[in-house]
């Protein structure tokens, strides 16, 4: 491996805290160059990497953030123009772009299990099903998130205002994007964004504001576990009825269910749950105190069938059981463990079996345990980017502003002025936090006169959240990724319709 810094590079060590009486934060723009190789199916190629800082601007020109970036390009392309760009979010918001990056799409992926739990001594490995052999890619990490920061980093002087809510976070990045693909010359190429969890929202939201606000037309959106605020923490028969399909699913997992499904297969029996939800539950809940007794208990006795808690616990809900519940109570007078939240086949212990809630995020936990090494000793030993200041796996981002959010119709116009424009959307099952079921959800209505169907496909996969840290499913995912991509590139096509 080689490995080239600009002269900017040195002023890295003066501003890290490497040396004595510094202040301990990153220049706002530099850029380190490193040279390695990778074998994607079967296919070994060389590939360049470069991470670095680039500033965010106001109006006056002024720097006002440093946001911190990896872009892979692969070197044995004749034409850059024609080679696709992936542009890549996480999301929380305030999570680094660390978990994409280093699990899913990048050429380097974290030592862990096949089903995605951490092993020890820590570290990365080559990723054999890594998209770099069809797309260059990009990983952004949006302001205080991975080594990115402000400017200042803290104090009344930041301008929360511009960066900490869903629309600042679109208008800024959106124009941070301009610059980078001004500065990389990659204007002509096909371009892409992913987004994954609140990522979603910010896709969306980036699809309407890169055409309107840069110009930049996109080929494909694609959301992957995305959170759907318009779905998502409001209340109401909808957004607490769409739960149960992932009951079901997590349910299954776990050998929760009735003999009569648990025999079947996961994908025969979640067809029933979601027609049953959207034909019964909904219209059930809707009704609320003055459903009638009998088709109350009807209905609490099917949600038992399908979810693996009793219909007591049901009744007691009044048809409504959270989340956190569930996670709760599944297992607790079978094996007494707790599920995760992100993905529901991790399992917890609490200090009592009581109790509506899990003590923590047992899935959380497990990935902190592995990505955080990982993508320290990643970006400092093999991309030789050195500095003293910590990469938040979860930056100080908060309180954030979602207000005034038009994120899902912001891609619905995108689409409509852009016919090249399609959507991907991937979900694990086992996601209890931005259920598959929520995902198919917002698909649906994002295009309410259905004549843009046929631009949208869904992929799910028998895992939770971050679907591809088990090894099947980040084969199949980038597979599905990879085969987006190329059906998506117009050959030649008018952007007509």
């Amino acid at each position: 491996m080689k490995y080239f810094s600009s002269t900017l590079f040195v002023l890295l060590f003066c501003f890290s805290g490497s040396i004595q009486g510094q202040e301990r934060k990153l220049p706002i723009d530099t850029t380190v160059v490193t040279e390695h190789s990778v074998t994607v199916n079967g296919e070994r190629f060389s590939y360049k990497a470069e991470t670095g800082t680039q500033p965010v601007w106001d109006e006056m020109g002024k720097p006002i953030a440093a946001l911190h970036y990896t872009y892979y390009t692969r070197n044995d392309i004749k034409d850059r123009g024609a080679r696709p760009l992936l542009i890549s979010f996480n999301g929380g918001p305030g999570s680094g772009s660390v978990w994409m990056h280093l699990a899913y799409t990048g050429p380097r992926v974290l030592k862990i299990d096949d089903e995605g739990y951490p092993v020890q001594p820590y570290g990365v490995k080559e990723n054999p099903f890594s998209v770099l052999d069809v797309t260059d890619i990009v990983y952004v990490n949006p302001a205080n998130t991975g080594y990115s920061r402000t400017i200042p980093e803290t104090g009344k002087e930041v301008d929360r205002e511009k960066f900490f809510g869903i629309n600042a976070d679109v208008k800024y990045l959106a124009e941070w994007l301009n610059t980078f693909v001004t500065r990389h010359n990659r204007w002509n190429s096909p371009k892409y964004i992913i987004g994954e969890s609140y990522g979603g929202t910010r896709v969306m939201g980036l699809s309407l504001a890169l055409q309107n606000q840069q110009w930049m037309y996109l080929n494909g959106v694609i959301m992957v576990s995305p959170a759907d605020y318009k779905v998502i923490r409001v209340g109401g028969p909808v957004s607490s009825a769409m739960n149960l399909p992932y009951y079901t699913a997590a349910a299954w997992y776990q050998k929760a269910l009735p003999a009569a499904l648990q025999q079947k297969d996961l994908l025969e029996i979640l067809p029933e749950s979601e027609n049953f939800t959207i034909n019964t539950l909904i219209p059930a809940i809707a009704k609320g105190g003055f459903i009638e007794d009998s088709e109350r208990d009807a209905v609490a006795e099917k949600m038992s069938y399908y979810s693996g808690l009793t219909k007591k616990e049901i009744l007691q809900h009044n048809l409504d059981v959270p989340t956190s519940y569930f996670w709760k109570a599944l297992l607790r007078d079978r094996s007494g463990y707790t599920i995760g939240r992100l993905d529901s086949r991790y399992l917890g212990l609490d200090k009592s079996l009581t109790g509506s809630r899990p003590d923590y995020n047992a899935e959380i936990s497990s990935w902190l345990h592995s990505f955080t090494p990982a993508i320290n000793y990643y970006l400092q030993e093999e991309l030789k980017f050195k500095t003293d200041i910590k990469y938040n796996m979860f930056g100080p981002v908060r309180p954030w502003n979602n207000e005034n959010d038009n994120t899902r119709d912001n891609l619905r116009q995108a689409m409509a002025q852009n016919p090249y424009l399609n959507v991907l959307v991937q979900s694990g099952y086992y996601d209890g936090a931005t259920t598959y079921f929520n995902a198919k959800y917002t698909m649906w209505q994002v295009d309410p006169s259905g004549r843009m169907k046929d631009r949208f496909e869904f992929k799910g996969y028998r895992s939770g959240h971050m679907m591809y840290l088990r090894r099947a499913d980040l084969k199949e995912a980038n597979d599905d990724l990879r085969n987006f991509i190329m059906r998506t590139l117009t050959k030649g096509e008018s952007a007509k319709y």
